[in-house]
């Protein structure tokens, strides 16, 4: 386990569920306090909350889209309050939407660029207004955003390859107040929305060099290593966790 988060807090959104919930966890079992954002899972939220306080932690969930801007910002701020302070930043929520580029509509295309760029944004500035050196921000991008090795993820690509450019910015930007970012891309991994014995499973193996998916917690140990001490001299990285996707 990762050392030196213990009286921290951190702040992850989409934590109710797959990798977003190994996050909050794991970063509870290395000692942070957890707030966490969920859309439509009260039930799944609270269950990972139990589960958090059970370690011996604090922990807070609350509802807020993350294609509302106004909500999310609105639940940083929450937050902090809640918490007094405001130290890690997971940025996680996402969604995708796949298909033909000429069948992608004007709505799906709002949708997945306000969830999967905006909101991390958003999220990004109400934060940093709480954090102060020692920060992290983690954004979690997407094995697609290096090698799109089939058709139909035009949308989701763009979205995900456009927190590169956030996580730069950001870095260069907060380095000097002492604060983190940093983008984890993790490859295919099992979850409820891809499962490891799905349709496209196969194809997914086939596309990795170690050719099986990976586990929320593999990317969660990853988050883990950033959000530490050990993370405290990387910055404006991407790390991939993605089994050699794009190798």
């Amino acid at each position: 386990m990762t050392a030196g988060l213990d009286g921290k807090v951190a702040f992850v959104t989409g934590g109710s569920r797959g990798i977003g919930e190994a996050v909050a966890l794991r970063l509870a079992e290395d000692g942070a306090d957890v707030a966490l954002t969920y859309r439509n899972s009260p039930v799944r939220a609270a269950d990972v909350v139990d589960r958090i306080k059970a370690l011996g932690r604090r922990a807070w969930a609350v509802q807020a889209d993350s294609a509302d801007p106004v909500a999310v910002r609105a639940a940083v701020g929450q937050a902090a309050a809640e918490f007094g302070r405001l130290d890690i930043v997971v940025n996680n929520a996402g969604i995708g939407v796949f298909g033909p580029v000429e069948d992608l509509s004007l709505e799906d295309i709002d949708r997945v660029l306000n969830i999967n760029v905006r909101a991390p944004l958003v999220v990004a500035q109400a934060a940093v207004q709480h954090m102060v050196a020692g920060g992290r921000i983690i954004n979690i991008g997407s094995c697609m955003a290096e090698r799109v090795a089939f058709p139909g993820g035009s949308l989701y690509s763009t979205s995900k390859t456009a927190l590169t450019g956030l996580t730069r910015a950001l870095a260069r930007e907060l380095g000097p107040r002492g604060i983190t970012a940093n983008l984890v891309h993790p490859g295919p991994t099992e979850t409820e929305m891809n499962p490891a014995e799905g349709p496209a499973a196969d194809m997914q193996k086939g596309l990795t060099a170690l050719g099986h998916y990976g586990q929320p917690s593999d990317v969660a140990a990853t988050v883990a290593h950033l959000a530490g001490e050990s993370g405290r001299y990387i910055t404006g990285a991407t790390i991939a966790v993605d089994g050699g996707f794009a190798a």
